[in-house]
């Protein structure tokens, strides 16, 4: 038994021998120990599958040991010294400044230190403050520590806790912000039953920490000001300002204050803290980081790992925007990867050999960087040396500590491949990939990718890349923060295909429809001049006067991202996965929706291909016609039929290559670009980049990174059950600190259609809600959703367990608790209790109508929670709207005057009227009969 696993057991036998009659939920015993919660819940589980423990079906889970085994856990945990506490945080010395801990307080850091000192040390009670800094810069971080200096320094008490509120959860909402963060009083909505405190009564005596306060509606920022000026708010539902608080305000932007706050919020916040990006740290202070973070992975390990100077010289010159959360996700990366490759090993020896390419290319990038590499190698040791269990200056786990173990992970899989009789060189090449995948999916919603940033150097040189960033710099306030890697991306390609054709003397004429464009955006035309001329300048080249024009085009593009007229395009190559693989990084590098990509196996018949490829040209239409971009010339002789058949402007091109898909996804996103002049220009194409002879990339399915996670929630609109579940799930994922997974929603009428483009866009990983379309992806029922630990189940879904889907419920009294549960989280107007009787006579009527054989109890609680979220909108004033089309469906159904005259027992006692719209997606679903 691991000493993890140990301490966990004893703790419980310990805590149940005080009281056997109660039992622990996983969050408790986390807190309890100062674990991973994840962690915690892998052992537990492990604990009850091997008997020592037992657990309840009900959520949340909670563990308990059975009469019969409690003499033999006493003696288990017994034994003496078995039970080590070295997992456990460090005890450090409460009268030492917290700030001594953080790594440039003294240099790069000194001036943010010294206003955080300020804002919580001025009398009487501190000032507000905002902490601003790019992604990845350690704002979270930094909060902490200074609500950790403020309990070191007797400000706040030591039993409270830092309160934290990521505005962006509410941006569209003002009242349920003022809910959420003032509370409401009883009666203040339908199902507001009894007084509830809100953040702000958990903040008093201490700090409210605002994340991401850019996103605060005008009115939250009113509320909040207020609040500042005078101390006092009023709950949801109440009259004056009855409640008295005393709170300092933390806040935290990656956005220019003055363009997103209301000046009169701003001029509340006195003290503005800037953290600098990584590349305005010290080269003493970038080596530091290396070291902290290489000495976490030591100690998760137990082992010393070394690092040569050029993997650390690497390290560092692959940091691009990720900042110091991208570094920590390359660190891990490589420890990671160097734990698989030294598994049996004393200690692991990193070289240069050992990094995978994304990060080896950041030792070129840092030897072209003169003025950095000088600077480092003043500090740079030939080898960093570093030991397990270091002590480690930080008692706040930021928010990129992964969610799980990831070395545990590692080793078990390791295991049962060598178990299965696999030979080493394929272990370590299937569990990099694991490794990899684990990873991109844990930091891809922190805006960090170790490969996606490092990917583009695969076809455009550095120095491409280099002056791209300059020109960046130069035009970022005039492009949507969102569209910051696009326009990375979209420019460097631009230039490299430019300075290709350059190089070898070609030239290409204006085209009058560019031209003719740019005339009517004067500001993108004078940034056009003003880049060619940094172009220019960068490479010592004469620049075409014409050549302004295409970088307009671009720029006008790449601000305001049309979708709609733009030319489509589809990739269909021979193979398992050629094309896919080919479209991924398109659309990964380009962030944009298409290419789509069609697969052909070598088995796949020409008749099947053909109906594949058409369906897929209807979908990537945009209104001004399709690409086609083939591997083989004789699937180009479909073009006609296909053009014919679908009524799309269609062309054909084959021989199609990576960069070739990548061209074209980027001029297709142009303004202005027709079919024809696309197909022209790429048969002009010469390649990216003329600095160094590149070879075109060979595809690599593992090396392109996996399409992003998702869940899909169906409901019968897509707006209602499904929008609420995914709003369960969401708060699930966030608890956890998994940011890799999103949900998406759909509904029942579109889903069949919709799941070819799902599919092509997205890696399903599950799907819940009404309706299960049965495509090979685990099924997670609305009684399981509910009845089950959300956390250990999405977990099982995201580690790759053996998932096993969960027979439904039968009994009146199952489903009833079922429907109460959810409605008790989903509904804010709505009193569950109330109109459950209603509802569910309602569904009892329509389905003796609809169906002749007795339905399974799945349909009547889908049916009860559809209901219960219409009536939720139709009392908030927000009905789903509909087309002209679906109001004739409805009107013309034969069964339209019953469901009008059943619907009336819902109407009449709740003062409801039920628009068309609403009774149509009803009717699809009794049609459906939700097979």
């Amino acid at each position: 038994m691991s000493t993890r696993k140990k301490l966990i057991y004893a703790y419980v036998v310990e805590q149940l021998l005080i009281d056997n009659s109660r039992s622990l939920t996983t969050k408790e015993i986390s807190e309890s120990l100062s674990l991973q919660r994840s962690n915690v819940s892998k052992d537990l589980n492990a604990l009850v599958r091997e008997g020592k423990l037992a657990k309840t079906n009900g959520r949340p889970v909670e563990y308990f040991i059975e009469e019969m085994i409690v003499e033999e856990a006493i003696e288990q945990t017994l034994l003496p010294e078995e039970v080590e506490t070295q997992e456990l945080p460090a005890v450090v010395n409460d009268q030492r400044d917290i700030f001594e801990d953080l790594i440039g307080s003294h240099n790069s850091l000194k001036n943010a230190v010294e206003q955080a000192k300020a804002a919580i040390l001025y009398p009487p009670k501190g000032l507000n403050c905002l902490i601003t800094g790019p992604t990845g810069s350690g704002k979270t971080y930094f909060a902490h520590m200074m609500f950790q200096y403020a309990q070191e320094n007797q400000f706040i008490q030591e039993e409270k806790e830092l309160v934290v509120f990521n505005c962006a959860d509410y941006a569209h909402n003002p009242q349920l912000l003022m809910s959420h963060l003032f509370g409401y009083v009883e009666g203040a909505f339908t199902g507001a039953e009894h007084e509830k405190e809100g953040l702000m009564d958990q903040a008093d005596g201490g700090i409210l920490f605002l994340d991401e306060i850019h996103r605060l509606p005008p009115e939250g920022q009113e509320m909040i000001f207020y609040f500042m000026d005078h101390g006092v708010y009023n709950r949801l539902g109440e009259i004056g300002k009855n409640h008295h608080a005393n709170v300092r305000i933390i806040g935290a932007t990656t956005e220019n204050p003055s363009s997103t706050l209301l000046d009169t919020f701003l001029r509340r916040i006195p003290i503005h803290i800037q953290l600098p990006s990584f590349e305005q740290r010290s080269p003493q202070e970038k080596i530091d980081f290396i070291h902290l973070m290489v000495a976490q992975e030591a100690s998760r390990i137990q082992r010393r790992i070394s690092l040569t100077e050029d993997v650390i010289k690497a390290l560092i010159g692959s940091v691009t925007f990720g900042n110091i959360g991208q570094l920590k996700s390359s660190v891990q990366l490589v420890c990671a990867r160097g734990f698989l490759n030294h598994m049996h090993r004393e200690q692991i020896d990193l070289s240069i050999n050992d990094l995978p390419e994304g990060i080896r290319s950041g030792l070129d990038t840092l030897t072209s960087r003169r003025e950095l590499s000088m600077g480092l190698s003043n500090y740079l040791p030939k080898k960093m040396i570093v030991d397990p269990n270091q002590q480690i200056n930080s008692r706040y786990r930021d928010q990129y500590e992964l969610p799980y173990n990831l070395y545990d992970i590692i080793g078990d899989k390791a295991a049962l491949l060598k178990s299965d009789g696999i030979d080493q060189e394929a272990i370590n090449h299937f569990i990099s990939t694991d490794i990899n995948v684990h990873l991109q999916s844990f930091y891809r919603d922190h805006g960090f990718s170790f490969s996606t940033s490092n990917k583009l150097s695969e076809f455009v040189d550095e120095k491409v890349i280099e002056v791209t960033n300059l020109i960046y710099r130069h035009v970022e306030s005039y492009i949507p923060t969102e569209n910051r890697q696009n326009f990375i991306y979209g420019m460097s390609l631009h230039i490299g295909a430019f300075l290709k054709k350059f190089a070898i003397g070609e030239t290409r004429a204006i085209n009058n429809n560019i031209r003719a464009m740019v005339a009517d955006y004067p500001v993108e035309f004078e940034l056009a001049h003003e880049i060619h001329q940094m172009i220019a300048n960068f490479f010592g080249i004469e620049i075409p006067e014409d050549e302004k024009y295409y970088l307009a085009a671009l720029l006008i593009s790449l601000r305001y991202n049309p979708s709609e007229g733009e030319v489509g395009i589809v990739v269909a190559a021979h193979g398992n996965s050629t094309a896919s693989s080919m479209a991924a990084v398109a659309r990964q590098l380009l962030g944009i929706q298409q290419p789509l990509a069609v697969d052909m196996p070598l088995d796949m018949s020409p008749k099947v291909a053909y109906e594949k490829i058409k369906t897929k040209i209807s979908q990537a239409n945009r209104g001004s016609g399709v690409l086609l971009l083939v591997d083989m010339g004789s699937l180009a002789n479909f073009n006609e039929k296909l053009k014919i058949e679908t009524g799309i402007p269609l062309r054909t091109l084959d021989m199609v290559t990576t960069p070739i898909v990548l061209e074209a996804a980027r001029k297709a996103e142009t303004l202005g670009t027709t079919l024809d002049t696309l197909v022209e220009s790429l048969k002009e194409f010469t390649g990216y980049s003329t600095l160094q002879e590149t070879l075109e990339p060979e595809v690599n399915e593992s090396s392109i990174e996996e399409l992003p996670l998702v869940i899909l929630a169906i409901c019968a609109s897509g707006e209602g059950t499904a929008q609420h579940l995914k709003q369960m799930i969401e708060k699930t994922l966030t608890e956890n600190q998994i940011d890799s997974v999103a949900v998406i929603t759909e509904s029942v009428v579109d889903v069949q259609q919709r799941l070819p483009e799902i599919q092509s866009t997205y890696q399903l990983i599950a799907i819940t809600g009404i309706l299960d379309p049965k495509i090979g992806v685990p099924y997670l029922s609305l009684e399981q959703l509910l009845d089950s630990d959300l956390s250990e189940l999405l977990m099982e879904l995201l580690l790759g367990e053996d998932f096993v889907e969960k027979a439904p419920n039968i009994g009146y009294q199952e489903q009833r608790k079922v429907c109460l549960t959810y409605l008790e989280e989903a509904v804010t107007f709505l009193n569950p209790s109330k109109v459950m009787d209603p509802l569910w006579e309602l569904v009892e009527t329509l389905c003796k109508e609809w169906y002749t054989s007795e339905k399974d109890e799945k349909v009547r609680i889908n049916f009860v929670l559809h209901l219960a979220s219409m009536m939720e909108r139709i009392l908030l004033g927000q009905p789903l709207e509909g087309s002209k089309e679906e109001e004739s469906v409805f009107l013309e159904h034969e069964k339209r005057s019953f469901l009008d005259n059943t619907l009336v027992s819902i109407e009449e006692p709740f003062r409801l009227k039920i628009p068309i719209i609403e009774k149509y997606y009803i009717l699809m679903m009794l049609d459906n009969g939700q097979k």
